[in-house]
């Protein structure tokens, strides 16, 4: 079955021939969807059935041919609650390192430059034989937030890691392989998937490469859809992936939030089960989902994943057998568990969603999204970015699309800064910027909801300052790490 175009899933007929699919929620966020439903491997040829329809409408209508975009999710979204403050959470990012210079650097070089909001880098060698290490590591010692460790022998992946937990004190903490790239606001991203209930333990990103976390293809290597570059790729899906975060029974130490609270009840990774890893957070997981938390999948933070750098395939296909060996013993339930959440509704839309962004790749270029708070009037240009508006206006605030389109609009009062706050996560703002002749109290709701987000603001009727177009990384108050290696 394909809606609007892209592949959705595989229905299985009944005996009777029968097919059914339950739509929760709009895939697109949008009540009129095109279908396209044909019959797989069939002796006769049977004409395919496509239609339109409309969510919460009863038959088919003829095909509309809709514009391949995508809405937002609305009610499925999973929002920070509007009490919270996601960016208060102290975080440390653990990043074991065994061998493979390049690609190390590569990773830290990108936490560096896009890590925001109060946080540490924990970098730990676990006894490199890979000469270059040593020296490489040394050029970021001394930047303000980094800690350079090393093991005085080789303890194996899930002892490294647990060192970091230990050293990262009371923090949240997040596993980040070593052979990953982190893009903008991936930090950001995970902490509001993590605080979006009280119940959550983990939430890991998505990667073009990174087994059950890969998207649109699970268990794929996906390629980056051209003329995209990584960092666009990441960008598309921080604005239109959604907010839906399925659920696993496990998260990927390729790239995981783990609140501290969760691993104060749960305890440590189990080395002794696990020493070299493949299994460790797996088996984590599972403890934690025996005392009530979850797992999520942050859907909108896209995380590149090099893959088997350290290891190599062959030791790493040797590693997951004797992992999962252990996880069917200790966790009987576990791959039937996988199995059905795996393919789950959300999980479903998550990948169609990741289908459509790709397929939009050679019509637009991902911009940063600027929201400009203003009295009426137009948005000023800033060339390189896609400047929308919102406006307080009539008790009612309104938002406006790049083309100055009616997106949303909600009542002033009680539930206001709740609207605001979703507003700006749906839509993956970047910066909020006040122009001038702003009501104080719209200013102030707008500023305190972007602040507790992780939303830089810029003042633009203060008098002239740098634009969010010069080096952004640069200017922004909320950047964890202010220097750069050598």
């Amino acid at each position: 079955m394909t809606i609007d175009g892209s592949r959705f899933c595989e229905i299985e007929a009944s005996a009777d021939g029968v097919a059914q699919l339950r739509l929760p929620f709009s895939p697109s966020g949008n009540r009129v969807l095109d279908v396209r439903v044909e019959q797989d491997r069939v002796e006769a040829a049977i004409e395919p059935v496509v239609a339109s329809i409309e969510i919460g409408v009863p038959g088919l209508q003829p095909a509309l041919h809709l514009p391949p975009m995508l809405g937002a999710l609305a009610s499925a979204e999973r929002p920070v609650p509007v009490e919270l403050e996601p960016m208060q959470r102290e975080v440390a990012v653990i990043v074991p390192v065994y061998n493979a210079a390049e690609g190390v650097a590569r990773c830290l070089d990108s936490v560096l430059a896009h890590t925001t909001g109060p946080c540490r880098l924990i970098v730990i060698d676990d006894a490199s034989t890979d000469p270059g290490i040593s020296p490489l590591l040394e050029r970021y010692r001394g930047i303000a937030g980094v800690d350079i460790l090393a093991n005085e022998r080789n303890l194996g992946f899930t002892a490294t890691v647990n060192r970091g937990i230990r050293h990262a004190g009371a923090a949240d903490v997040v596993l980040l392989n070593a052979d990953t790239e982190v893009a903008a606001h991936w930090l950001t991203g995970l902490r509001r998937a993590a605080c979006c209930a009280a119940d959550v333990a983990t939430a890991t990103a998505v990667s073009d490469n990174a087994g059950a976390f890969s998207v649109p293809e699970l268990e794929r290597e996906n390629p980056i859809p051209p003329p995209w570059t990584f960092e666009q790729t990441a960008r598309a899906l921080w604005q239109s992936a959604g907010h839906a975060y399925p659920q696993l029974p496990t998260g990927n130490g390729f790239c995981m939030y783990v609140r501290r609270e969760v691993l104060d009840a749960v305890g440590l990774f189990d080395v002794e089960a696990f020493p070299e890893g493949y299994g460790e957070e797996n088996d984590f997981c599972q403890r934690a989902s025996a005392r009530g938390y979850r797992h999520l999948v942050a859907g909108n933070v896209f995380v590149a994943h090099a893959r088997s750098q350290s290891f190599g395939i062959e030791r790493r296909e040797r590693l997951g057998r004797a992992g999962m060996q252990v996880l069917r013993e200790r966790w009987p339930n576990y791959e039937t568990e996988v199995g059905a959440m795996l393919f789950s509704f959300e999980r479903r839309v998550l990948d169609w969603r990741v289908r459509r962004i790709h397929a939009l790749a050679p019509l637009l270029q991902p911009l940063p999204r600027v929201l400009h708070l203003l009295a009426g009037q137009n948005p000023p240009p800033l060339p390189g970015y896609d400047s929308w508006m919102i406006t307080m206006h009539n008790q009612e605030w309104v938002l406006h699309g790049a083309r100055a389109e009616l997106v949303e609009s909600a009542p002033a009062g009680p539930l206001a800064s709740r609207h605001v706050s979703e507003w700006l996560q749906r839509y993956g703002f970047e910066w909020v910027a006040f122009g001038e002749r702003i009501e104080a109290g719209a200013m102030k709701l707008l500023g305190a909801q972007a602040r507790r987000l992780g939303v830089p603001v810029l003042d633009l009727a203060a008098g002239p300052q740098p634009g969010p177009g010069v080096a952004a990384a640069g200017i922004n108050p909320l950047r964890s790490f202010k220097g750069e290696r050598p």
